[in-house]
């Protein structure tokens, strides 16, 4: 198979028709091409990013000026692989060893330049990749670039001088009333009906509704508490199959504690029963996790799954084809139409910034503006005059003379 010439830090990804091996390669800004084989896509890509982590990691204790290369190699693997989730660290991983490095990795680090930056936006904007992809690169940079200022190595962050491509903004698709109405109506006798409502009713993420546990739910004061999530990682194998795990939530705002709609409880409450008559069924082949929602056999569901008889739910009621997050999207929309405070909504959805929550609901201040200065106009200009109106807001009255 013939392939199109590439520049150096440019990789490919494709199959062999002769014998229908998966082949990664790339080339290395010495102009050296490293190929490695697999069976899948994903292991071909996996032999490779560890083929260049290995040989970064042979090249750490060497003689000489720093190199962007040793310096990423060293800050991964030595100081930031303990702070970050195993699934963080893989993002991580492919980003530093498959385009960071390739790219910029034999710059001395204290000669990196925002000329050099900005080249490797390019030739990632060449390669076809989306902006917020290359955003997100810019972002390991320049988080490792930071600890290197904390070191002493270097004296400033060329990132901060640097002009990433714009992220294109996602347009969130949250359902209207009457959309969630039909919504729920159409889980009404879905094996998953509880699911679905509480994802409409508390926001929460899918992670954390997949990791929830009966235990951290009280159905005596309707409530529940987000205690951990449902994370996909590689195991350590030479294959680097993925498998789902119990993990840590998002931040510490993501631990918290949230009522649950009325509708939502009488579903969980269902559910409950429902699980136990399958459990008992099941017998010794139940595996007791606790989840609230699993498999036949007590284990975690399949995210993929999920998302899957979502997306066959919306069709067949002739809703838009949203995303699992849409949902906590929805319910966050709903709270603000209903006029509850950006802070509570804050707490609610588990942001860590109340700036996020207003960044991602910014499209309904106008409106929610206008009704409060109707408010105002209202408590202010009452018919009785404008004492009866403002005491009618809370205000004494003044005395009369």
């Amino acid at each position: 198979m013939i392939m199109a010439k590439r520049g150096n830090g440019e990789g490919s990804i494709y199959r062999r028709k002769e014998d229908g091996k998966w082949v990664s390669s790339i080339t290395l800004e010495n102009g050296k091409r490293r190929v490695v084989y697999g069976k899948t896509r994903a292991e071909a890509k996996n032999k490779l990013i560890e083929a260049l982590q290995e040989q970064q990691k042979g090249m750490l204790v060497v003689s000489g000026p720093l190199t962007v290369a040793q310096f990423l190699t060293d800050w991964l693997e030595n100081t930031h692989k303990r702070l970050i989730r195993p699934r963080t660290y893989e993002r991580y991983r492919e980003a530093i060893y498959l385009h960071l490095i390739p790219v910029l990795g034999q710059h001395q680090l204290q000669k990196l330049t925002v000329q050099h930056i900005q080249a490797f936006y390019a030739k990632k904007e060449e390669e076809g990749l989306a902006p917020a992809t290359i955003v997100y690169y810019h972002s390991v940079l320049h988080n490792a670039l930071n600890t290197g200022i904390k070191r002493g190595l270097i004296s400033r962050n060329v990132c901060n001088l640097a002009d990433p491509p714009r992220k294109e903004h996602y347009e969130i698709q949250p359902l209207s009333i009457v959309q969630a109405q039909k919504f729920l109506s159409a889980i009404e006798n879905h094996k998953w009906k509880a699911l679905y409502a509480l994802a409409i009713a508390t926001g929460l993420r899918r992670g954390e509704i997949l990791g929830l546990k009966w235990q951290d739910v009280n159905f005596k004061n309707g409530t529940l508490q987000v205690q951990r999530i449902l994370s996909r990682v590689p195991t350590q194998t030479p294959k680097r199959v993925h498998v789902y795990v119990e993990a840590e939530p998002k931040t510490k705002r993501s631990r918290r504690n949230i009522v649950i709609a009325p509708f939502a409880l009488e579903a969980l409450d269902q559910h409950r029963m429902q699980q136990a008559e399958i459990r008992s069924k099941a017998g010794e082949t139940w595996k007791d996790h606790d989840y609230v929602f699993c498999t036949m056999k007590g284990t975690h569901l399949n995210p993929n799954h999920v998302v899957e008889e979502l997306k066959k739910i919306l069709l067949r009621a002739e809703l838009p084809n949203i995303r699992f997050h849409d949902l906590r999207h929805s319910a966050a929309t709903f709270l603000f139409v209903a006029g509850v405070h950006p802070k509570i909504v804050q707490e609610f959805l588990g942001h860590t910034q109340i700036s996020t929550t207003m960044d991602i609901y910014s499209h309904m201040l106008p409106g929610m503006q206008e009704d409060a200065v109707n408010k105002l106009h209202d408590a202010l200009k009452r018919k009785d005059d404008d004492d009866e109106g403002l005491a009618g807001a809370g205000v004494p009255k003044r005395p009369r003379e």
